[in-house]
């Protein structure tokens, strides 16, 4: 009997572990994997088996190749596939015949061997398919493995993976994997942060996985997973902002129960071993606590990304106890998430897929963030499984760099194609229009369409025969073209930029924005430094904030306004030059850069400059215009510290007969006019309410926005208002000020702030007005240093001085150069910043990080209600 006993045990296990595997299972119809330069099968401690090079021969087409191994063992090597490695000294290629169609796995190993053919760790080269760019220009420069995974719908008979040396160098690789991946891996659609909405068409796409992250759980090889991924683990604090906020938590992968009527979520998607481990809102000692545990991710910001993120209620103790909020790059992705009432119970995995455009990126990378929502009934607190952060290909099918395969340049042009360009170089003493008609028809038929630097240019100069007025000599690579009546400047030719910024040298980057890069160039023999500002063809966005920028900055002159001193138009280049500022901009002399503070005089002098600016853009043209994107970065500061306004690609001319202009919601966190962003509806007091919170970042010394603050107080403007409305801004003010900061020029600036920030457009002064009111909050300053009372912050009984004049309501000259425009009582700053405790001169050291734009584009949720 007991013997009868074990047998049905036995098989009821086997049935429960057949039920398991049927579930967990998958074979691939496609299985290919290579160790590129083994002399026999290579076995993993994951069971799978790499075919050798013998086997794998009939895949390679190579005119010139040797294979190398490593003749001592080598310590701390993951697998025996990175002992070998086979060294192209000419392009190769390897092609496979596929089974079936759909998306495959393709890993690509990296190990750069000693050896005395090529210094493996010199080696630099590029890596395609038929179709798309996976790596360009790729060098391994360490001594660790390296793993590349992509997942690419293949949809021919044959797939060819191409590896090609750069001059003078050589390609390599250890071992290959090409693996038919799950037909319900990847579905066409998922949600778009922006526009809001659904985003449809994702198999049309290439990927490669940047991070896959087991959140609160361990690290999972392929030994552990169902698909042979590796998924790395935050426990240690890798990737968390703060690791004191989160804290993990775990069960039994038993638990973990796969919804049955769901097959789209399995094992398959993500392992047991990942939905069973979380990291979920730390202890803070609170009965409510508010706030976001947040995880940041290095990546390209040119590119669009597809983040799944994967969610198992572990925690909860009954159904429908635990919402919470979701954000992406600061923007809300799931609002109110209630996993078990999506599942219909808990510890039952979900998985949800959020596309994030190539707009919404920063400097800062990408970050995912989960806090509580203010459900009723909910515990307060948030989770997150799994986080999966996959590039996807851009618009040239390329995963790494702006050319395609073919040498398409995202947005249309073709590198290598500069005969255009010789021939008008052979021609460059002709001028006026029959320069221009030449260059007209060597443009491709579809140069239009691609909408290049020319297509908005050249309509501008239809009617101006006298365009350029050359002083090119024959054989010279510079030029020095005029548009003067347009307001362009100077042209520069595209080898006198190349020149001017070594080529476009990565290391010569001051900013970065959603049009490209902006380069430290230099000049006139090296006398000159400029900023050179080169459009990326791949924002369309940043297309239209050229064509604006342009238009704009052609009628605009004014000291407080960065000035543009010319444009390259060559090769479908777009390309501005402006003045160089030497302090960057206004926001890293605040925080986050760790620069000498700046004083309270200091900061009132730049508040007042970039008010000058605009007001004179709302007021020096005939029509007026609207910036659209005032914040502290776009305000930047010259070697003497005057403040200019700078990046206009976001700029509207102001309504004419109307109050204000029906348009898309553009802008960035924390500075949008609540009106504006709830009826569309742009006016020019929409820049004042966007000031006003400049004012508080000059005042508070921190960020517009901070999603990793308590709820109260992610939004500046809402949680300074607050303390306005007690009466208590003191306690809000910069540190930094303190013991120099007279209480009523705080007063006053305050109350100029709180103006600026009304909920209603019609409540809110005029930039003229708020300029008056910055003035004399410096006047009520310089009284109170002058009578040596700045050591006593709390003393405002000093003699109070008469207030300014107020400025001129209107200035209607579009084009002179008008610097008294925004007031009659102009202040020029000093050459030399002042110590205020020695009053001798001393210079406050530059930074390097001069955001000339960086406009983040997005329809922004209102963060304060979270």
């Amino acid at each position: 009997m007991p013997t009868l006993l074990m047998i049905i045990v036995l098989l009821l296990m086997i049935c429960i572990s057949c039920t398991t595997n049927g579930l967990s299972s998958f074979s691939p119809k496609d299985n290919f994997l290579i160790d590129c330069a083994a002399e026999k099968v290579a076995s993993l401690p994951d069971g799978r088996q790499f075919k050798t090079d013998s086997e794998s021969k009939s895949f390679l087409q190579a005119t010139d190749d040797t294979k190398v191994s490593s003749n001592d063992p080598i310590p701390n090597l993951p697998s025996p596939i990175y002992s070998n490695a086979r060294i192209f000294i000419k392009k190769a290629k390897y092609t496979f015949p596929l089974t079936q169609p759909g998306f495959h796995w393709l890993r690509l190993h990296f190990y750069p061997i000693k050896n005395t053919i090529f210094e493996l760790h010199t080696a630099t080269f590029s890596v395609n398919t038929d179709k798309y760019v996976l790596l360009h220009s790729f060098n391994v420069n360490n001594d660790t493995p390296l793993l590349k995974e992509f997942l690419i719908n293949a949809t021919d008979p044959h797939f060819s993976i191409y590896f090609i040396p750069t001059k003078d160098s050589a390609a390599f690789i250890n071992a290959i994997e090409l693996v038919s991946a799950p037909d319900n891996l990847i579905f066409d659609t998922g949600s778009s942060l922006f526009p809001v909405g659904d985003f449809s068409g994702l198999t049309n796409y290439a990927f490669q996985t940047l991070h896959r992250i087991n959140n609160g759980g361990p690290l999972i090889t392929s030994s552990n997973d169902t698909l042979a991924r590796t998924w790395q683990s935050d426990s240690d604090g890798s990737y968390l902002t703060n690791k004191n906020l989160a804290k993990s938590v775990s069960v039994a992968t038993t638990a973990i129960k796969f919804p049955s009527n769901t097959p789209t979520i399995s094992p398959l998607i993500a392992p047991p071993t990942v939905y069973a481990s979380a990291m979920e809102m730390g202890d803070a000692g609170v009965d409510e606590p508010n706030f976001n545990v947040s995880w940041k991710f290095d990546v390209d910001t040119a590119f669009d990304y597809l983040v799944r993120l994967h969610f198992c209620d572990i925690v909860s103790k009954g159904l429908n106890q635990l919402y919470f909020n979701v954000y992406v790059n600061g923007k809300m992705a799931v609002p109110n998430l209630d996993v078990s009432a999506i599942t219909g119970a808990l510890a039952t995995p979900y998985y949800k897929d959020i596309v994030v455009n190539a707009s919404l990126m920063s400097d800062e990378g990408l970050t995912v963030q989960v806090g509580p929502a203010n459900a009723e009934g909910g515990n307060g607190n948030a989770i997150m499984n799994g986080i999966e952060v996959l590039k996807i290909s851009n618009s040239v099918d390329s995963l790494d760099g702006e050319f395609g395969v073919d040498g398409r340049k995202a947005g249309g042009s073709i590198r290598g194609k500069v005969a255009t360009a010789g021939f008008a170089m052979m021609f460059g003493a002709f001028v006026g229009l029959g320069v221009m008609v030449i260059r007209w028809n060597k443009r491709p038929p579809d140069w239009q369409k691609r909408k290049s630097f020319s297509s908005w240019l050249l309509p501008v100069h239809a009617g101006d025969t006298s365009f350029m007025n050359s002083k090119t000599s024959m054989g010279s690579h510079k030029s020095n073209f005029y548009s003067s009546t347009m307001g362009l400047g100077r042209f520069f030719s595209l080898a006198e930029l190349q020149e001017a910024t070594k080529n476009f040298d990565s290391k010569e980057i001051i900013g970065v924005g959603g049009f490209g890069n902006v380069y430290l160039g230099v000049i006139d023999e090296g006398t000159t430094k400029v900023a050179v500002k080169r459009g990326n063809p791949q924002s369309e966005q940043g297309i239209n904030e050229f064509q604006t920028e342009i238009q704009m900055l052609s009628k605009l002159r004014h000291r407080h306004l960065v000035s543009l001193i010319g444009y390259c138009d060559e090769n479908s280049e777009m390309i501005l030059v402006y003045e160089y500022m030497p302090n960057g901009h206004f926001r890293d002399h605040l925080y986050g850069k760790n620069l000498p503070p700046l004083s309270w005089k200091q900061r009132l002098e730049i508040c007042i400059g970039a008010a000058r600016g605009l007001h004179y853009l709302h007021t020096g043209t005939a029509q007026g215009i609207i910036h659209r994107d005032v914040k502290t970065t776009n305000i930047l500061l010259d070697e003497n510290f005057n403040a200019k306004v700078s990046d206009f690609g976001l700029s509207k001319d102001a309504p004419m007969g109307q109050g204000h202009v029906s348009t898309a919601v553009k802008g960035s966190f924390g500075y949008l006019d609540p009106e504006y962003f709830r009826k569309q509806q742009l006016t020019e007091k929409s820049d004042v309410y966007s000031f006003g919170v400049v004012l508080l970042e000059a005042l508070c010394a921190r960020a517009a926005i901070n999603p990793q603050l308590p709820r109260e107080q992610v939004n500046l403007a809402d949680w300074a208002m607050q303390w306005k409305r007690k009466g208590m801004v003191d306690k809000i003010v910069d540190p930094h000020l303190a013991g120099s900061l007279n209480a009523e020029s705080m007063k006053k600036f305050a109350e100029a702030a709180e103006k600026c920030l009304a909920d209603y457009g019609v409540d809110r002064p005029t930039m003229g007005d708020v300029l008056w009111n910055l003035e004399y909050a410096l006047q009520l300053q310089d009284a109170f240093t002058q009578e040596g009372k700045a050591q006593d912050p709390s003393n405002s009984t000093a003699a109070v001085p008469a207030p300014p004049t107020p400025p001129p309501n209107n200035v209607n000259n579009p084009t002179i150069v008008d610097d008294h425009s925004a007031s009659s009582r102009e202040r020029e700053l000093p050459p030399q910043q002042v110590n205020e405790n020695n009053n001798g001169p001393t210079q406050v050291p530059p930074t390097t990080t001069d955001d000339y734009s960086g406009t983040m584009f997005s329809q922004v949720n209102n963060l304060s209600g979270r």
